[in-house]
């Protein structure tokens, strides 16, 4: 499957600096040996003519430097990559090989440099890049350039002689022993190949764990934060039928006359009210912490309560709906004086036990909050119409929001023993204005 565009990118990104990460890391390496090279006792001659370790510690150096600077304009191309692992495989080997001419030894000398193990610093910094060809490459590179530098110790005029079966004349003494520098070989290809086959795994988690923050982050934008967290975070896929029962506020919001308004304006108009409009409610349900579950065309499902547990959910509910108001005025007065519509609103709250969970299919669900007194804050927000106010909830609910600490002088008069469509019984109402 084709990992779409804007992953690949958030690969790439990871990926560039991993690239950054890697030539930091090669400075350190550089600083490392120039103060071991700089502290510890040299065991050659005061006077000898030739001192490798600085020039190529210089040459590193400068190649890392190039190579930071591309890194940070992500103009590392494949090809300077490659480069990157042949420059630091080939100034390792030649400093390895230029120890038999520092210390005055025939080439036999260097094999038995533990400089060697540097090589496996190399491979390891291209797990970094999460790019399993440039582990492989490396050891690849390493054990070409291992077996070069065996090559040319058996090709001095001497140098087949040195060869022996014994393996303390080999430990004591500038001898070579094939199956020793075969075994150095053999070491490199496989711990570059374990390795290798670590980060194409490790590849495959961080493809898997960048698709899955995409997703996050894109479900956010279709749900509320909290309720995308639940689901992204959830131990088990969500299944039909998942759920949970808590003590909750519902709110509803409906724009009056919307409708017809839709018909008489352009669409591109009503397509600008409705986020306008948006832009005006959220910020309130936010602040009052609230979580919408769903946008209803032009009306709004707010709950308080359901999807993060609150101590206050039902003065939270009616407070946001006094606050909704003062912000639907200064809303319309904003719109009028720019001589566009404004159409009127109503809303709906209520408060009691509600199932918060998983409703559908085991093809589509949807995250949803049902139960009677939802269906019930609906039926409220329609009967805003019949009794010519602008929000509507119960005796029993303003009481326990003023329990919970809710002002109640933004309550009108009790409207009692209503008879509210949809619903059986008759209902005490109280407006809030």
């Amino acid at each position: 499957m084709r990992l779409p565009e804007r992953v690949l990118r958030k690969i790439a990104a990871q990926r560039e600096r991993s690239e950054i990460l890697i030539s930091y890391v090669q400075g350190a390496v550089i600083l490392l040996l120039a103060v071991l090279y700089a502290v510890s006792p040299k065991t050659f001659m005061a006077d000898v003519p030739f001192r490798p370790v600085p020039w190529a510690v210089g040459a590193y150096a400068t190649f890392t430097a190039l190579r930071l600077w591309l890194a940070y304009r992500t103009r590392l191309t494949p090809v300077m990559l490659g480069a990157s692992v042949i420059v630091d495989v080939t100034l390792l080997m030649i400093l390895i090989w230029s120890f038999h001419l520092q210390y005055g030894q025939p080439a036999a000398f260097y094999l038995k440099a533990p400089t060697l193990l540097y090589i496996f610093i190399f491979i390891a910094l291209r797990t970094l890049s999460f790019s399993p060809l440039y582990v492989l490459f490396t050891g690849v590179a390493a054990a070409v350039g291992w077996l070069a530098l065996l090559l040319y110790a058996l090709a001095e005029p001497e140098g087949i002689s040195l060869v022996t079966r014994d393996y303390v004349e080999y430990m004591t003494s500038a001898r070579i022993l094939i199956g020793a520098e075969i075994d150095k070989v053999i070491s490199i290809l496989v711990v570059a190949a374990m390795l290798s086959l670590a980060v194409h795994r490790a590849r495959g988690l961080l493809q898997s764990a960048v698709v899955e923050e995409q997703a996050a982050t894109e479900l956010s934008r279709f749900f509320e934060a909290d309720v995308a967290r639940e689901i992204v975070g959830a131990e088990d896929p969500l299944k039909p039928g998942d759920g949970r029962q808590v003590e909750a506020a519902s709110m509803f919001i409906d724009l009056r006359g919307f409708t017809k308004l839709a018909a008489t304006i352009p669409a591109g108009a009503v397509v600008s009210l409705l986020n306008d409009y948006h832009g005006m409610i959220v910020p309130v349900i936010k602040r009052n912490h609230g979580h919408v579950i769903a946008y209803l065309g032009d009306g709004i499902m707010v709950t308080f309560g359901a999807i993060r547990p609150l101590p206050a959910f039902a003065a939270d509910a009616l407070r946001a709906a006094g606050e909704l108001l003062d912000a639907y005025d200064r809303w319309a007065e904003r719109r009028a004086a720019a001589g566009l519509p404004a159409p009127g609103i109503g809303i709906g709250v209520n408060c009691g036990p509600v199932a918060v969970g998983a409703i559908g299919d085991a093809a589509r669900l949807e995250f949803g909050v049902i139960g009677d007194s939802v269906n019930a804050a609906a039926k409220l927000q329609n009967h805003t119409k019949v009794e010519g106010e602008r929000a509507l909830t119960t005796i029993e609910m303003r009481d326990l929001a003023v329990r919970q600490g809710f002002d109640a002088t933004r309550c009108g008069e009790t409207l009692a023993r209503r008879t509210v469509a949809g619903v059986s019984d008759p209902m005490d109402l109280v407006a809030i204005r």
